[in-house]
């Protein structure tokens, strides 16, 4: 039987304008930038979140995006959890202030968990949730 577990490390976001898109990650959800270089002749920006990090890469040599129409099969979206005392609506209300688009305004999800639903750059979907 082997021993250790998984943990989640990162999510790979492709982007049209790269530095762009992560000062998006940084400047409006508090990510810091952790590294920066050139993989396959692509930029590819690093931006930790508390251990688990967005990863955003440009176009490559020989790529074209295919654009998205409709349902597609695979990732929907991916979440961030506020957590610690912050007030969740003000939370967002500081990122509405900040010019963040909300695509799902802050609800209660449940008795315990609340969430909303915010575009970054490239039509990337993200939920906030808070638990408690």
């Amino acid at each position: 039987m082997r021993e250790g577990k998984l943990s989640f490390d990162h999510v790979h976001v492709i982007s049209r304008y790269p530095d762009a898109s992560a000062k998006w990650f940084v400047e409006m959800l508090g990510g810091m930038v952790s590294a920066c270089h050139e993989v396959r002749g692509a930029p590819q920006v690093f931006i930790d979140f508390g251990g688990s990090k967005v990863i955003v890469r440009g176009q490559r040599p020989g790529e074209a995006a295919k654009g998205k129409t409709g349902l597609e099969w695979g990732t929907d979206h991916f979440g961030f959890q506020v957590t610690g005392s912050l007030d969740f609506k003000a939370y967002c209300a500081e990122l509405k202030g900040k010019g963040v688009k909300f695509t799902v305004e802050p609800t209660q999800f449940n008795p315990t968990t609340q969430i909303a639903f915010v575009e970054a750059p490239d039509g990337v979907v993200i939920e906030l949730l808070q638990r408690k």
